[in-house]
């Protein structure tokens, strides 16, 4: 399965500003694109700082701030990759305490912004879009199923599976494929099974090396 990046979520041709521009430019800029930080680019393209509305604020409170962006700014900048995944962008932004990063392509210019909301945007996906990516990848991708073979059902984020498996030790590992879908918020199962074999030692998922869970007895 392939989750969305932080290149599929990002605003691409994010607002940026110069070093030399002002405060009060500033200020127009985030109040018109309602966001609450801009990244600061140097004339090589690539990010040198970002101004949020908490450099503006502590210059409101020290009369030894500055008056434009390059005094303004929180520099270096935290920026991300467009190949990161969601969950390491969201991490990035919780443990630095910011709501926006700039994102730049392999030679550091600025190409996009990924802001929380971008990243909420996960949680948003249509149901029958979440359907069908556990039928076609989870289904019959990974476990080699007949996509016939399980019932899928998908109300506002959560995912409910029936249906009956070869054997138990599939069970919590079809449940953990779903959770991992983009957009899963619960995944609910009422998945019944042919053989149980707990007492083979089954305990994991074993994958072939075409990528699929075999269907056979457990692999030793």
């Amino acid at each position: 399965m392939r989750h969305r990046s932080v290149g599929d979520l990002m605003t691409p041709a994010a607002v940026s500003i110069r070093p030399d521009t002002e405060f009060r430019e500033i200020v127009r800029l985030l109040d018109e694109y309602g966001i609450t930080a801009v990244p600061v680019v140097g004339d090589d393209g690539r990010p040198v700082g970002v101004v949020s509305e908490v450099d503006l604020l502590r210059r409101r409170s020290s009369s030894g701030a500055g008056e434009d962006a390059r005094d303004l700014m929180t520099a270096p900048a935290l920026v991300a990759d467009p190949e990161w995944s969601a969950v390491r962008a969201a991490r990035a932004m919780d443990r630095h305490k910011v709501k926006r990063l700039p994102v730049v392509d392999a030679a550091g210019r600025l190409i996009g912004v990924i802001s929380q909301s971008d990243l909420i945007q996960l949680f948003l996906r249509r149901d029958h879009a979440i359907q069908e990516e556990i039928l076609e990848e989870v289904v019959a991708g990974t476990l080699g199923l007949p996509p016939s073979s399980l019932t899928v059902e998908v109300t506002e984020g959560t995912v409910t599976l029936s249906g009956s498996l070869e054997r138990r030790s599939l069970i919590p590992i079809v449940v953990r494929l779903c959770e991992s879908v983009d957009g899963v918020v619960e995944v609910v199962h009422r998945l019944g099974f042919d053989r149980d074999d707990r007492a083979d030692g089954a305990d994991g998922l074993n994958v072939g090396v075409d990528g699929k869970v075999p269907q056979g007895g457990p692999q030793r």
